[in-house]
């Protein structure tokens, strides 16, 4: 729980007085900015993004290299790790399923995947990760990239990948995260004053580039993470830093 506030540990939304009014708030905030989303995400990291989608998904090859398993993304955004995923599934492989509930996040995702020509590879689904339309024990592997922290309740979030993976399949999170120390400071000052003036001069949005530095500040750092996936059924549960732990990568599977 959030001691603070007395509220489970999930994203916040100024205004929002509910986790279904956050996420709607959320989901609008996306829509919004969907046109320059790529082109920011690339600036604001100095283009190490894409390194880190490629190494995450490198992590789960024993999983994609097989053509039968079933692997999902959830709040894929605009497809750029579903795209690195498609980099290591055979081409006869069963499809990836992209999700997101971001409409206009998610037609950024197909033109990227048609321009790609690996539409025919992926299914796009519509819908909320914490309501995943899919039964009990339906993927190998569920995968999210920076949008995890974006959900209004991670343990539910959390509980929900475990119910749609089947045994021995694994989750992957790749998340921001806040370095301790002087890097964690440094860190800091960017968030807070250098990334919401660029933010708004590149998509015109301010309350977008305010609320990702609260979301940042927000998520759990990586020892309260581990527990929140161990509650939740998830064995193994590790965390992998990248760039000197400014982002990480969750793992954990299920038994």
């Amino acid at each position: 729980m959030n001691e603070e506030h007395g509220q489970a540990d999930g994203a916040q939304f100024k205004g929002a007085k509910s986790e279904q009014e956050a996420a709607a708030a959320v989901r609008e905030m996306f829509n919004h900015i969907a046109p320059k989303y790529d082109r920011l995400n690339h600036l604001l990291s100095a283009g190490l993004d894409r390194r880190w989608w490629r190494r995450a998904a490198r992590r789960f090859d024993g999983i994609l290299r097989r053509p039968e398993a079933r692997v999902l993304d959830i709040c894929c955004g605009t497809g750029d790790l579903t795209l690195a995923l498609l980099e290591r599934r055979p081409a006869e492989g069963e499809q990836v399923t992209a999700l997101d509930f971001a409409p206009q996040m998610l037609r950024r995702g197909e033109e990227k995947f048609r321009a790609a020509g690996v539409a025919g590879r992926v299914t796009t689904i519509e819908a909320d990760a914490m309501r995943i339309p899919a039964a009990d024990a339906s993927f190998d592997l569920v995968v999210s990239a920076f949008g995890f922290r974006n959900l209004a309740n991670y343990a539910g979030a959390l509980a929900e990948i475990h119910r749609v993976l089947r045994p021995g399949g694994e989750m992957g999170i790749l998340e921001i995260n806040r370095p301790r120390g002087v890097l964690g400071r440094m860190y800091l000052v960017y968030f807070e004053r250098v990334l919401p003036w660029i933010g708004r001069m590149v998509s015109g949005s301010g309350v977008a580039y305010e609320y990702l530095p609260q979301s940042v500040a927000r998520f759990p750092q990586p020892d309260r993470m581990l527990e929140l996936m161990r509650g939740a059924g998830f064995e193994g549960a590790e965390w992998e830093p990248y760039t000197l732990g400014a982002v990480g990568l969750y793992r954990g599977r299920k038994v």
